[in-house]
C-alpha cells in the first residue's frame, strides 16, 4: 500500500469516528432520567421543563465531557510519543495530582475564605489549574534547570510531585469533616455532575485551543521519535518543542481535572486504540484519539448516569473497570 493509499484510509477511518462521535453526543443528550426527543426540540414542540434539561443540564454536561474524554487522549498520545513510552499517561508528569491537591484544598478550606457566592461556582476550577500551573512551573523549572528539559529528568520529577500531592490531599482528607470529604471522595472519582455552563465555557475553549495547537506541532513530534539530534538536523526546535509539547499537555489535563475530577486511563488506552486501527503518525493519530477520547468518554458518562437511576456512579469508576483490564493487557505486551 503506497503513502496515498495510506491517506485515503486513514481518512476515512477518521470519518468514520467523527459520525460515531457525532452518534455518541446525540444519543447522550437524548437519554437519560428524561428522555428527551431531539427533533420535537428543534422544531418547537417541546415542553419548557424539556428544553431547559437539555440546554442547562444535559449540553453542558455531554459537551464537557467530550472534550475532557479528547483533551486526555490527545494529552496521552503526545505524551506517549514524547516520553517514547506505551506505558506513559497524562498523569506521569504530575500535572493531575497538582489540579487535584487545589481542588481539594478548596472544597475543604473553601467555606472558611467567605467568598461572594458570584464566585462560587468558579472557585474549584480556579484552584484546580493553579495546582496545575504551579505543578507545571515547577516541572519546567526543575527540568530546564537541572537536566536541560530531558526526558530522565522530566519523569523523575513528575513521579516526586505526583506522591507530594498525594501526601497534601491525605492531609486534607484528615482535616475534612463528614459531608467535605464525601464530596471529596465522590469529586476525586470523577463526576460531570457539576458542569454549567459558567464553568464548562472557558475550561471547553482552553481545552480545544491546546489540542489544535498539538495537533499543528505533530510533524515535529514525528521528527523527534528519530532521536534529538536527527530531528534537530531536520530543523526541528528541540528545546522549544519539548517545552510546548509538556505545556500544552499540562492545559489539557489540568483543565479537565478542575471541572471533572481525577479519571483514568482515558490518555492511556485511547492512544493505543487509535495506533492499531488508524495509524501510528501523530496527525492521524491526535486527530483519532481526540475523536474516541471524546466518544468513549461521553458513553462512560452516559452509562454512569443510567445504570443506577436516580443515583449517579462516578465516570472515573467506568472508565477504571474499562482501562484496568486493557492496561493488563498492555503490560504483557511491552514487558522486556
Amino acid at each position: 500500500m503506497n503513502e496515498a493509499q495510506r491517506e485515503i484510509g486513514s481518512g476515512l477511518k477518521i470519518f468514520i469516528l467523527l459520525a460515531v462521535c457525532f452518534a455518541s453526543v446525540l444519543a447522550a443528550l437524548a437519554i437519560g432520567g428524561v428522555s428527551l426527543s431531539l427533533s420535537e426540540i428543534a422544531l418547537g414542540e417541546a415542553t419548557k421543563l424539556e428544553v431547559t434539561v437539555l440546554s442547562e443540564i444535559r449540553a453542558p454536561r455531554v459537551i464537557l465531557a467530550a472534550t475532557v474524554g479528547a483533551s486526555l487522549a490527545v494529552a496521552g498520545a503526545v505524551l506517549q510519543g514524547f516520553f517514547r513510552n506505551p506505558l506513559a499517561d497524562p498523569g506521569l508528569i504530575g500535572v493531575s495530582g497538582g489540579a487535584a491537591l487545589g481542588a481539594v484544598a478548596m472544597i475543604v478550606l473553601g467555606s472558611s475564605l467567605a467568598l461572594p457566592d458570584t464566585f462560587a461556582p468558579y472557585t474549584m476550577p480556579i484552584a484546580a489549574i493553579i495546582g496545575s500551573l504551579c505543578v507545571t512551573a515547577a516541572l519546567y523549572a526543575f527540568s530546564a534547570y537541572y537536566g536541560q528539559f530531558r526526558i530522565v529528568t522530566v519523569l523523575l520529577v513528575g513521579i516526586a510531585i505526583n506522591a507530594l500531592s498525594s501526601v497534601g490531599i491525605g492531609i486534607f482528607q484528615y482535616l475534612s469533616n463528614d459531608a467535605q470529604l464525601r464530596s471529596l471522595i465522590f469529586w476525586m472519582m470523577g463526576s460531570f455532575g457539576r458542569a454549567h455552563w459558567m464553568t464548562t465555557v472557558p475550561c471547553v475553549l482552553a481545552m480545544l485551543s491546546a489540542v489544535l495547537v498539538l495537533i499543528t506541532k505533530s510533524n515535529s513530534l514525528d521528527k523527534l521519535q528519530l532521536g534529538e539530534n536527527e530531528a534537530f538536523h531536520l530543523g526541528v526546535d528541540v528545546k522549544a518543542t519539548k517545552r510546548d509539547l509538556v505545556l500544552l499537555s499540562a492545559i489539557c489535563v489540568g483543565a479537565g481535572v478542575a471541572v471533572s475530577g481525577i479519571i483514568g486511563f482515558v490518555g492511556l488506552i485511547v492512544p493505543h486504540i487509535v495506533r492499531f486501527t488508524i495509524a501510528v503518525r501523530h496527525k492521524p493519530l491526535m486527530i483519532g484519539s481526540a475523536l474516541v477520547g471524546g466518544s468513549l468518554m461521553v458513553l462512560a458518562d452516559l452509562l454512569a448516569r443510567m445504570v443506577a437511576l436516580p443515583a449517579e456512579v462516578p465516570v472515573g469508576l467506568v472508565t477504571s473497570a474499562i482501562g484496568a483490564p486493557f492496561f493488563l493487557w498492555l503490560i504483557t505486551k511491552v514487558r522486556p
